[in-house]
């Protein structure tokens, strides 16, 4: 549990600064998804959960009490979901990291890695949005950076087609003025 709660605590750095990772932990797939409430959730999770294990793999969840106790010692780790998609028994690789932070309660961030077996993620990956989207229809992309990071929500611009980066903070993010991440108005 505390290794997923670190891990998210990493992940929500990530739209702060470049660290190395290896080429498995690339993200190669971003989504928000509205979950509005603790039904949501709980369907959000049981849907990730059969779609994992039909895959060969599993899926670790925070429960309510510790996201909780993790808000309550940290107000800007508050969170209402945290959890991960892993492959093999140890918690080899991976596959997706999913949670919300203080700043977009209910509004989780699913983000995918490339993988060990980057046909094997590709599958999955494919799998659980087609299911994700037809239950809440207005998910929606996040773009990736170069670096593979995820810009802090606070830079992102809801776009017909996705978020796509402020311009306001395009430099931040290291974008080129004709880079295709940055919102046009």
């Amino acid at each position: 549990m505390w290794r997923t709660i670190f891990l998210g605590i990493y992940l929500s750095c990530a739209g702060c600064g470049v660290a190395p990772q290896p080429e498995s932990s690339k993200t190669v797939g971003a989504y928000e998804v509205p979950l509005h409430n603790e039904q949501d959730r709980r369907e959000f999770l049981a849907l990730v959960d059969r779609e994992a294990q039909a895959e060969g793999m599993h899926l670790d969840a925070a429960s309510t009490e510790e996201l909780e106790q993790t808000s309550q010692a940290m107000p800007l780790a508050a969170m209402t979901m945290h959890a991960a998609v892993w492959r093999g028994p140890e918690d080899e690789d991976s596959e997706a990291t999913i949670m919300d932070q203080h700043d977009h309660l209910g509004l989780v961030w699913v983000m995918f890695s490339k993988g060990e077996n980057p046909s094997l993620a590709a599958r999955f990956r494919q799998r659980v949005m087609n299911k994700i989207m037809g239950r809440w229809p207005e998910t929606q992309t996040l773009p990736i950076m170069p670096t593979g990071a995820i810009p802090l929500h606070r830079d992102l611009q809801r776009t017909p087609n996705g978020y796509l980066v402020e311009p306001s903070a395009a430099a931040t993010y290291e974008l080129p003025p004709t880079s295709p991440l940055i919102a046009r108005d």
